[in-house]
């Protein structure tokens, strides 16, 4: 699985960051990326619950 950021929906709520702080982080700049470019089976459902609870649905998974 892969986990996508868009940059220009993305608003740094951090809910994702909260969900799953080993696959999101926020830059300095205050918004998401991801931290790897392919997500360990571990994580996907935590994943799959960052991407479901984004207020701006700026997370696509792939």
């Amino acid at each position: 699985m892969k986990a996508d950021v868009d940059d220009d929906r993305c608003r740094g709520h951090g809910i994702c960051c909260t969900l799953c702080p080993e696959v999101f982080e926020l830059t300095g700049d205050g918004y998401t990326v991801v931290r790897e470019a392919e997500i360990p089976a571990e994580f996907e459902q935590a994943v799959r619950a960052a991407a479901a609870q984004c207020p701006e649905r700026a997370i696509t998974l792939g």
